[in-house]
């Protein structure tokens, strides 16, 4: 009897040992696949605003109940054309959009997209506190997919990202899909009201790119893109495609006649150790190349993968001065 109550005891102490590391794997798990990279630094982020000052801080949790509440806002359901079939029979599935209207007169709508592993809601509250009082946002959130960068676990994303380099492999069907959703969001905005596109890191990457497609005038495929966009921002991001964007827009020149015209901000932190800053001096110098001589680059000296004050006032001044809007 005491060798079988010994046993017993063992195998329950067995039991309860398997049973928390179970426990402890998944958490771990869940806190990886939430940070969508924590050891690559490639975390949601979040912005808050107030007068004078933006904080930063990066969530690790992939629950979105796991964000603060932001104030009641128009929340806009997916359709169902939003989750394209793609040939390679991925299905994509975009989460909840924001819709922050215009304290003024509506002369602009700009859908922004958040980075990777982050969801719309981190971003609409910040938003909603700039001093742009003509601009409707739109803020969207991206598919859970797998990211090859990440070993192939699932996270908020607008693209699979094998590589930041130039060499890298190119997900043209995961970038055409969400340059079709912003499209899409776009479709049914007055024909007087401006349209743009702007985003954070992975969101910036997908922005610029959806910005070639409205150049080109269709997506990779030969599809048609719908609407022509009037201004890009994107912060702290890269040209993904580089090459195959570079050799569209020179094999059909009549694409880019408007191109020294068009208004681009590209913003980059030169402490950025997630996105080097060489990146998005890159994808500068990539586009003016192509045409885009109006654009505009800021270099934040010390500024990390992340976004602050003086870096948003120049966004607020930006589109002020290229969209007309009121003060």
């Amino acid at each position: 009897l005491f060798h079988l109550t010994v046993v017993s005891l063992y195998l329950l102490f067995l039991k309860a040992v398997v049973t928390l590391s179970l426990v402890l794997i998944d958490y771990e798990r869940k806190r990886y696949m939430g940070s969508c990279g924590l050891l690559l630094g490639l975390a949601p982020m979040r912005l808050h605003l107030n007068s004078s000052i933006a904080r930063c801080s990066a969530t690790f949790l992939c629950d979105p109940s796991c964000f603060k509440q932001i104030r009641p806002i128009c929340m806009a359901s997916a359709s169902t054309s939003s989750k394209p079939k793609l040939q390679s029979g991925r299905k994509l599935s975009f989460g909840t959009t924001h819709v922050i209207q215009p304290k003024g007169e509506h002369r602009a709508t700009v859908v922004w997209l958040h980075g990777l592993g982050d969801v719309g809601a981190s971003w609409a509250e910040a938003l909603e506190d700039l001093p742009l009082q003509n601009i409707k946002w739109i803020v969207p959130t991206a598919p859970v997919q797998p990211v090859a960068v990440m070993a192939g676990f699932p996270c908020n994303a607008w693209f699979d990202v094998g590589s930041l380099t130039e060499e890298g492999p190119n997900d043209l069907e995961g970038l055409d899909a969400s340059a079709a959703h912003v499209a899409e969001l776009l479709s049914k905005e007055s024909a007087n009201v401006k349209l743009g596109v702007g985003g954070f890191s992975q969101g910036a990457a997908t922005s610029m790119y959806t910005t070639a497609c409205s150049f080109i005038g269709s997506y990779s495929d030969g599809t048609s893109f719908p609407c022509k966009l009037n201004i890009t921002v994107a912060i702290s991001g890269w040209l993904p495609s580089t090459k195959t964007i570079e050799s569209r827009l020179k094999e059909n020149p009549e694409a880019i006649k408007g191109a020294k015209d068009y208004s681009i901000f590209l913003g980059h932190g030169t402490s950025d150790e997630i996105v080097l800053y060489k990146f998005g001096q890159k994808s500068a110098v990539a586009l003016q190349a192509l045409g885009f001589s109006s654009l505009v680059f800021k270099t934040y000296k010390g500024l990390g993968h992340y976004t602050n004050s003086t870096e948003m006032e120049d966004i607020c001044t930006f589109l002020k001065e290229r969209l007309q809007l009121q003060g």
